[in-house]
């Protein structure tokens, strides 16, 4: 796609952009493609964009700045941002989609692919990739596949993350832990916690320093543990890619750690929704299972002694994988899909735009903008970039594809069951018989 010496990028007709979208997009889309040129250059005049995004007050501050730089090289364009906690923007981004429309330009997280494109909230892709108003090939091909759905891309990835842990070094090396490999065992991670326990620290509220936080919360780590084991979270949109036993085996490793000490207790698992109120945040745990993208965040509360480690694995095999922190979607009811997707170029693609989001997101997926960035990374963002290149190297399966519609309503299910584990509620066997009935009806409704 060609470039003017101003550095701005050629803008695709709006029928260029939509041609292969028309299908199913409803009158009012159809409408507005017959009012358009259908070649040549786009002259923006008066057109405002709606950006929204969810992140701390770093990432907001580099992605407006960002944005301010985009107005510039398009004059014509006005792109009015907003952002929120993570919680409180997928609660407003459903409610946009059920009323009628996302904003023109949206975050989204892995999880809403399926959900919003099989509800008609996003805007197809293809055409745009096709012509090169969306630029992708700089991006590795099996990676750029997690943003579509059935066959389609409906979504392209702001940032590559991949699942690990934040642990506190020095209390590691006082308990003769050595450094995590990529290779290490769930069997070993399940010794380091008993041994932390057993070293009897003392946290701020005078309680027993524990290992790490109860992984039987969280749905992420459980598929790590399943890939490991050559498994899958999902076979298919309808079906499960696990057993009840699978589950239960699971929720019972985590549950004995509890009850034995060496994971943190059942009221400090269920109020973790921040870096802060984790476990590790309140200095209740010597680690954090965690996302690369939050791990600086913990260097930040706890210091430079905390480092990243790999995901625990069953005989040295990897189930962590490269997923997509976040991806970009254009809400399928804009009146500007030409700007909007020429807005998606520019923050994946553009130096200057990569300069300043920098590993805010995680990795970029521009190989060649990361590695760019890379070269003025330090301390946290720097290691979190080492860590993804070392696991890298050392193999990882391909990601999945995204999960199905229901998987949003499932990872709630998911922490509801184990929270009826952890409070002795019943049994892990009997919540994952639970929670499989469920998620049958779910995804099969």
């Amino acid at each position: 796609m060609p470039e003017s010496r101003s550095g701005r990028r050629r803008l695709h007709s709006r029928r260029a952009v939509l041609a292969a979208a028309a299908v199913g997009l409803g009158t009012a889309l159809t409408a507005s493609l017959s009012a358009c040129s259908s070649s040549g250059d786009v002259s923006s005049e008066g057109v405002t964009l709606t950006f929204s995004w969810w992140g701390n007050d770093d990432r907001a501050e580099r992605t407006k700045k960002a944005v301010a730089l985009f107005e510039q090289e398009h004059p014509g364009i006005t792109v009015r941002t907003s952002n929120a906690d993570f919680g409180s923007y997928m609660q407003k981004l459903a409610t946009q989609a059920a009323g009628g429309g996302i904003p023109d330009v949206a975050q989204l997280d892995y999880r809403q692919i399926s959900q919003y494109s099989g509800g008609g909230a996003l805007l197809p892709l293809d055409d745009a990739v096709e012509h090169g108003t969306i630029r992708t090939s700089e991006m590795d091909e099996e990676f750029l596949r997690t943003g579509t759905y059935e066959g389609e891309q409906y979504a392209v990835p702001m940032g590559r993350g991949i699942t690990g842990y934040a642990y506190d070094s020095k209390v590691y090396a006082q308990a003769g832990i050595p450094t995590p490999r990529p290779d290490w065992t769930w069997e070993e991670w399940a010794d380091a916690n008993r041994k932390i326990a057993a070293l009897g620290l003392k946290a701020p509220d005078g309680r027993t320093v524990v290992g790490a936080n109860d992984n039987g919360v969280n749905e992420d780590i459980f598929e790590d543990w399943l890939r490991g084991r050559g498994g899958k979270l999902y076979a298919s949109q309808t079906e499960l890619g696990f057993t009840e036993d699978d589950l239960t085996e699971f929720w019972a490793f985590c549950d004995t750690l509890r009850e034995e000490g060496a994971v943190a207790e059942a009221p400090d698992t269920a109020q973790a929704n921040t870096t802060e109120m984790s476990p590790m945040g309140r200095g209740l745990a010597a680690a954090d299972f965690t996302w690369d993208a939050p791990f600086p965040g913990y260097t930040a509360l706890l210091g430079d002694q905390v480092h990243f480690a790999p995901v625990p694995t069953t005989d040295g095999r990897q189930g962590a994988y490269f997923k997509p922190s976040m991806l970009l979607g254009v809400g399928a009811h804009t009146d500007h899909p030409e700007e909007a997707t020429a807005l998606v170029d520019f923050l994946l693609n553009d130096e200057r735009a990569g300069d300043i989001l920098g590993f805010t997101r995680s990795t970029p997926p521009n190989r060649r903008i990361a590695a760019r960035v890379a070269k003025t990374l330090e301390g946290a963002e720097r290691e979190i970039y080492q860590y993804a290149q070392k696991m890298e190297k050392y193999g990882l399966d391909a990601p999945p594809a995204a999960p199905p519609r229901g998987d949003v309503a499932l990872q709630t299910a998911f922490k509801r069951a184990y929270h009826r584990v952890m409070y002795d509620l019943t049994s892990p066997r009997e919540a994952a018989r639970e929670f499989i009935d469920e998620a049958n009806r779910e995804l099969r409704s």
